[in-house]
C-alpha cells in the first residue's frame, strides 16, 4: 500500500503501476456529468473555468448529505465513462489525476499518456467506507446543481487502485 501526499506531481504520477493500491491525502476537487459538461462549455469558448484544475485530482461523486458529525454523506464513485467525452480537455488544461469506476475509452487514455495523467479507481459498494476518509469539504463552484456541484473534498487515506497508470497500462476489462 502507497500513501500518497496530494498534490500529485510528476514524478510521483510517473512512479504508479497499474494494479498499485494506494491511501491519497490532501485535497482533490468533485465533479460529475453536470458540472463537466458545463467546464466544457466554457472551454470550447475560451471561457475562464470557475476552478483552476491546474495539477488537481477529480473525484466523480455526488456525495449524500451529510449527518450529524460527519463532513459527508456517503461518497460512493461514479461511472466515469460518463465523463470521457469531457476528460481529453480537462487533462489539456492540467488536471492530473481522476478517481471513478469502471473502464475509460481510448481517447481518455491517449490523453492520459499525452498530459501524464493517472486513473484510480475506487471501491463502488464502499460509499459509507470512503466518506469516513473525507474530513472536510467546501463547494468550489455551481452550488445551483446541488450534490452535482463542484466540491473540495480535503481527504486522509483516502483507498484507490491505480486502474490506469501514465503509460496507459489498465488493470480493467473493456
Amino acid at each position: 500500500m502507497k500513501k500518497i501526499n496530494l498534490p500529485l506531481t510528476d514524478d510521483v504520477i510517473r512512479e504508479l503501476k497499474a494494479g498499485d493500491s494506494v491511501l491519497l491525502s490532501g485535497s482533490i476537487i468533485t465533479g460529475r456529468d453536470a458540472a463537466h459538461k458545463r467546464l466544457f462549455e466554457l472551454i470550447e469558448n475560451n471561457k475562464p473555468l470557475p476552478v483552476d484544475i491546474q495539477g488537481e485530482v477529480i473525484y466523480y461523486v455526488g456525495p449524500a448529505p451529510a449527518k450529524p458529525g460527519h463532513a459527508v454523506g456517503p461518497a460512493g464513485p461514479t461511472s466515469s465513462y460518463r465523463m470521457d467525452k469531457y476528460a481529453p480537455a480537462l487533462l489539456d488544461r492540467g488536471l492530473k489525476g481522476m478517481i471513478g469506476k469502471g473502464a475509460r475509452n481510448q481517447e481518455v487514455i491517449d490523453s492520459m499518456i499525452k498530459n501524464n495523467v493517472v486513473y484510480f479507481a475506487a471501491i463502488g459498494g464502499a460509499a459509507a467506507l470512503i466518506s469516513k476518509s473525507i474530513k472536510k469539504i467546501e463547494t468550489l463552484a455551481y452550488e445551483d446543481l446541488g450534490t452535482e456541484a463542484i466540491y473540495r473534498f480535503y481527504i486522509e487515506d483516502f483507498p484507490a487502485i491505480v486502474a490506469i497508470d501514465s503509460t496507459g497500462k489498465s488493470i480493467l476489462v473493456k
